[in-house]
């Protein structure tokens, strides 16, 4: 149990009622479906960059790529580089044109919805299938967060465990359910400014008590020369082809992610998309060099000024911000993993709500629901799915935790392609589609369960590949898009 530490205390507390009160501001904007689900497409360059990158990161840039750098040193520089080329591909190829098609096709919201109507879908399956994977998927994102969230609030304030995954949840859920796109996306602004100040911050002077970046890196390369290449592990063995493959592959994944298409969808208009392609992949990549710097520099950290291992070093951030700064100082930057996990929880959330309540509701159950109607079955799905997400969060140690490991690889096979494939080529069907989903998503299930060889590449690779021939070859098997759509596609060609 830790031991309540008052400036702390009170540092989150400001957080939360800063996010709490954007909460409360944005729910007097938000009238419709799209006011509620898309932010009524006005979200600046600044802010779109921001929460695309804010919501996409969540706590792992300030845990896991940290731990991975403690542990393996450069070797973690590959994931990093395919994650900083993930994201200026992914504004670059999907960001306009998405918006574009997205906004023609009556308003269409949710990726499932795009999907159905932009290859005009005689049936529901398309939109069914697409939003089943993302409620599936979603529910062990947001599970996990609250699990991260719950342990954060066990080390800060001491309380117990379930109340602390309580009130991460409750927290989540009051400004996601009454501000939706706009709270979420304002807030994620917040946390973005946050964790970037949190990743330059701390590295820079923690180097301050090893001597500087100069010294860190001698001192580095004289404690394991192995930590200083990306070719090896820390053990000096090779990386292999299918290692190293897996680690920048992670990029691939931008393509087929929900919570961060929809901030393409968002953005306030075309012109603003470069401003915020510029913006967004500056703060990724400032952000990963500084995950990667605290790994690096919490190795001698620990070493000269701890006398040992650390044991796990996905603590290593928090171990350096207790360390060297003061309490208050310390709480704000201990916030930056909280709005780190809560950027990412929330869009997740508000992903997996627009789908039951756009591509489930108003699919089966009420076809002629109002806009009113919409936002508040979204609304009660936000507290459903918070409190099924919750209920798996309760035990720490949940096999939910084995499954999200993967559930980035789910999504960026099962959509990806899709998605791609729908911008740029014209041949392309809602049979095709399906088929791309279904044999994307199915794969990254099944990979995962078998081991050596081949089947150590990430299982991304293998599912974004499979499910690209599954849409060629279906398309070309089945019968041409109607000529409706086909001239749709042209006409939004035109526009870019």
């Amino acid at each position: 149990m830790a031991t309540f530490n008052l400036p702390i205390a009170l540092t989150f507390a400001a957080y939360l009622s800063v996010v709490l009160a954007i909460g409360v501001i944005a729910c007097f904007k938000t009238h419709t479906a799209s006011d509620y689900f898309l932010g009524g497409r006005k979200l600046s360059p600044g802010v779109a960059a921001f929460s695309a990158g804010a919501s996409d990161m969540s706590g792992w840039v300030l845990l896991g790529l940290p731990g991975y750098a403690y542990v393996a040193g450069l070797e973690a520089g590959w994931i990093a580089l395919g994650l900083c080329i993930g994201v200026a591909l992914n504004w670059l190829l999907s960001a306009q044109r998405l918006r574009i098609y997205s906004f023609h096709l009556d308003d269409a919201v949710t990726l499932p919805t795009y999907l159905h109507r932009r290859f005009c879908c005689p049936n529901p399956w398309l939109k069914l299938f697409a939003a089943a994977f993302i409620l599936l998927f979603f529910l062990f994102y947001v599970s996990s967060g609250l699990i991260g969230a719950g342990k954060l609030f066990v080390a800060v304030f001491g309380f117990d465990y379930r109340l602390s995954v309580l009130l991460g949840a409750s927290i989540i859920i009051f400004y996601t359910l009454f501000g939706g796109f706009l709270a979420v996306s304002w807030t994620d602004l917040v946390q973005g400014l946050l964790m970037a100040a949190a990743l330059v911050m701390v590295p820079v002077i923690a180097m301050q008590t090893t001597g500087g970046a100069g010294e860190l890196f001698t001192a580095l390369e004289a404690k394991n020369p192995e930590l200083m290449t990306i070719w090896n592990d820390s053990k000096g063995e090779p990386l292999s082809a299918i290692a190293i493959m897996s680690l920048v592959a992670w990029g691939l994944g931008y393509f087929g992610q929900p919570h961060i298409l929809a901030r393409f969808k968002g953005i306030r208009s075309n012109e603003d998309v470069p401003t915020a392609r510029r913006i967004a992949v500056s703060w990724s990549a400032l952000s990963m060099v500084g995950a990667m710097l605290v790994g690096l520099v919490g190795i001698l950290y620990v070493d000269t000024q701890m006398g040992g291992d650390l044991g796990d070093g996905e603590k290593i951030f928090m171990v350096l911000v207790n360390a060297i700064f003061n309490p208050v100082v310390a709480g704000i930057l201990l916030a930056a993993i909280l709005a780190a996990i809560m950027s990412t929880a929330d869009s997740q959330l508000l992903v997996s709500s627009s789908a039951l309540a756009e591509d489930f509701y108003k699919q089966i159950i009420r076809k002629d629901a109002s806009q009113k109607e919409v936002v508040m079955v979204g609304r009660v799905a936000v507290i459903g799915l918070s409190l099924v997400a919750m209920f798996l969060a309760f035990n720490p140690d949940s096999t939910v935790l084995g499954l999200v490991s993967y559930a980035w690889a789910g999504f960026g096979a099962a959509f990806g392609p899709a998605l791609i494939l729908s911008l740029y080529w014209k041949r392309m069907n809602w049979q095709g589609a399906l088929a791309g989903i279904v044999v994307g998503g199915i794969t990254v299930v099944a990979w995962k369960q078998v081991s050596g060889g081949i089947f150590d590449l990430y299982e991304i690779v293998p599912g974004i590949v499979f499910a690209t021939v599954a849409i060629i070859v279906v398309s070309l098997a089945t019968a041409e898009p109607e000529q409706s759509v086909q001239d749709g596609f042209d006409r939004y060609q035109g526009k870019l």
